[in-house]
């Protein structure tokens, strides 16, 4: 049984167990602390329509993108085929549609990041944006057909820019026509959950305090910081499953990272889940999902991508094990127990953050058909688990790791850490990335001797005190990003991006780093940790010109045989910018969204920095078509029918993190009728 592997060998599905109370798990293989918390058993007593409702299979037999991934399965996968590798080059612009809700950050506001997926339901296609107003639009024209203005506070109380990922859908099995049947849920940053009525957007009134939920309320350090809510909720049945975002590297005492599931109708809390034992809650934080989450409503089961304990680079108030943090997590749908937890990185010191919800896949591997789990990480590593069980699919082994260089006081390292065999790393981590000559000609040695003044002994090195700090290759920055991984159920096909970044993070000694500190980006810069010895710096790899000091490609799309678990194909995606000029494709782009496929055998994807909207042939990965939006579209697209029409959503919003590029735009296209 490898490390810091938990199941509770629970027959997935079958489980009619209630909470009575706070719940020790009692774990054959693992003794952890408390791990799910319960309200009192007549609390948590679900709705007849909870156990009503009939699960929706993994893979619908319509055609669905009412969600962050478009399904609960998270495959990104729509069975439309109208457009098709044969007739995409003649897509055309449909209809766009401009929220007005954008800031460069230049004027009074922070600046804007919208990473919003179109959500279509209810013959509606909704968006919700970083001004926390949502809009309800036809889908076949962009009309405008409802706004609802939260009138939240336009003040970046956790982050450093406005951000929203949009909205979340939620209809009774079988809507009456009544108000409220049909609702949209959009979160704002001071942590409050509103519910509409879908057709209307008026507040539901018997949704907590007249259609607001304040989540603000569980928060146990709310002087701190609110659990903001930027990410839509994951509505698994009559439940809404809540996540929340906070302060990255801000202090060593964070609110910790509880996961509260609230009826749909009511908002009513049903049970709360935290990833950190209530000891540790006193000293550290975090640990908490805020990204969106899978779910598969047969096996019973919702999946937590957990996020790393605080503070990020320094460790040492948490030396104990903390098998949860860093993990994809199964969870009870009903009740929040743990079923099983496969923790992707022991005694996380990188931020490495599992950042995206796993892909769901039935796949056949060795003639046998597995319910199988496909976990993308930062670190480029692609984990495949039973979703059932957590066992792998294929092996997962535990190898040794660079330890410490003796600066760091009170650090104890994990001498381990797990890497998969299969599939291959998204890029290869085994030794520093190599020195882009252009970059170092051009800027007289400057990326040489950058190189010579960081420490790497390959994945895992830790943050050190000393020279320029640790080469961290990738980090905050690269591999996955929040989009994940796309999924052809039919072909067994997974397409995921990757960013090739190379950066390098230095601890500060508390009064060298008030000395040192000049301030932070988004995402880069200094930030304090607070209550640790230590404070930190996290700068990308660039030359004074901003060129990157390592050699392109800079980001990738991967296409991997799931019977298999090799490379079909990969290829450069996308274009990097640089004072105003593209570079050539062939070099490639970061990327921050994820790509959606369709059964036309086409793969949908913005992401790249170069704002292009493309069409990718899924079974070659050729380029087959492209637009230019008004901003990097960091949100994954949507496929959608409306009327006998097959039509693609962009949001083109932009994300300061890889371009000082906002836009407000949402753009449809679709073929000439």
């Amino acid at each position: 049984m490898p490390a810091h592997y938990v199941n509770t060998q629970r027959q997935c599905g079958r489980s009619s167990s209630r909470f009575t109370g706070n719940l020790l798990l009692a774990l054959l293989f693992t003794p952890l602390p408390l791990l799910a918390q319960a309200l009192p058993s007549e609390q948590s007593e679900p709705l007849n329509e909870t156990n009503s409702r009939q699960a929706i299979p993994l893979v619908p037999e319509g055609a669905i993108w009412d969600s962050f991934h478009g399904q609960l399965n998270a495959q990104k996968y729509s069975p439309l085929d109208q457009i098709n590798v044969d007739n995409v080059s003649h897509l055309e612009k449909a209809w766009e549609f401009h929220t007005g809700d954008v800031s460069d950050g230049s004027g009074d506001l922070p600046p804007t990041v919208w990473s919003a997926t179109p959500v279509f339901a209810n013959d509606t296609l909704y968006i919700g944006t970083p001004f926390y107003r949502v809009f309800a639009l036809d889908p076949a024209t962009g009309e405008q057909r409802w706004m609802f203005d939260t009138d939240s506070s336009l003040e970046a109380l956790t982050q450093p820019a406005l951000k929203s990922r949009g909205v979340a859908y939620w209809e009774a099995d079988e809507p009456s026509g009544n108000a409220c049947d049909k609702i949209i849920y959009f979160g704002t940053m001071d942590a409050q959950l509103f519910a509409l009525d879908a057709d209307s957007g008026e507040p539901c009134e018997d949704f907590a305090d007249n259609g607001v939920l304040n989540v603000n309320q569980w928060n146990n350090i709310p002087e701190d910081w609110p659990l903001s809510l930027l990410q839509p909720p994951t509505v698994v049945g009559d439940r809404l499953i809540l996540g929340w975002a906070g302060k990255d590297w801000a202090t060593s005492e964070a609110p910790s990272g509880t996961v509260f599931s609230v009826n749909a109708r009511t908002g009513e809390l049903e049970w709360a889940f935290e990833a950190l034992s209530e000891e540790m809650r006193e000293r550290s934080g975090t640990a908490n999902v805020w990204t969106h989450m899978a779910a598969d409503e047969e096996l019973g089961l919702v999946y937590l991508p957990i996020s790393s304990p605080s503070p990020n680079f320094w460790g040492g108030n948490r030396t104990e094990e903390v098998p949860l943090a860093t993990s994809t997590t199964a969870l009870d749908i009903e009740t929040g127990e743990v079923v099983w937890s496969r923790q992707w990185v022991h005694h996380d010191l990188w931020d490495y953050d599992i950042n995206a919800a796993p892909t769901l896949m039935d796949i056949t591997v060795d003639g046998e058909e597995i319910p199988a789990l496909m976990q993308a990480t930062k670190m480029g590593f692609l984990f495949v688990v039973n979703r059932e069980t957590g066992e792998d699919v294929w092996p997962i082994e535990e190898r040794e790791v660079p330890s410490g260089d003796g600066t760091v006081e009170g650090e104890v390292y994990s001498p381990t850490q797990p890497f998969p065999t299969k599939p291959a790393p998204l890029l290869d981590q085994s030794e520093k990335p190599s020195i882009w000559a252009l970059a170092d000609a051009v800027s007289f040695g400057q990326c040489s001797a950058l190189w010579d003044d960081l420490w790497y002994e390959g994945m895992y090195t830790p943050p050190t005190t000393q020279g320029e700090g640790t080469l961290a290759y990738p980090d905050s920055a690269g591999g996955v990003q929040w989009g994940g991984v796309a999924f052809d159920p039919v072909n067994q096909t997974a397409v995921v991006n990757t960013s090739h970044i190379v950066q390098y993070v230095k601890l500060f000694n508390r009064d060298d780093f008030e000395e040192a500190d000049r301030g932070s980006g988004n995402e880069s810069g200094y930030s304090p940790q607070e209550g640790a010895p230590y404070g930190m710096r996290l700068e990308v790899a660039l030359n004074w010109l901003g060129m990157p000091c390592w050699e392109p490609p800079f980001g990738e799309l991967v296409a991997l045989d799931m019977t298999t678990g090799d490379v079909k194909w990969r290829r450069p995606v996308g274009a990097s910018q640089q004072y105003g000029f593209f570079m050539p494709e062939r070099w490639g782009s970061p990327t921050i969204g994820g790509p959606a496929i369709t059964a036309g055998g086409l793969i949908f994807i913005g992401a790249s920095i170069d704002a292009k909207l493309r069409a990718y042939s899924l079974e070659t990965g050729e380029q087959l078509w492209s637009d230019q939006a008004e901003a990097p579209a960091v949100a994954n697209p949507a496929a959608y029918e409306y009327e006998g029409r097959q039509y693609v959503a962009f949001v083109a919003g932009g994300n300061t993190i890889v371009k000082d590029q906002v836009g407000d735009q949402l753009v449809v296209y679709a073929l000439p009728e």
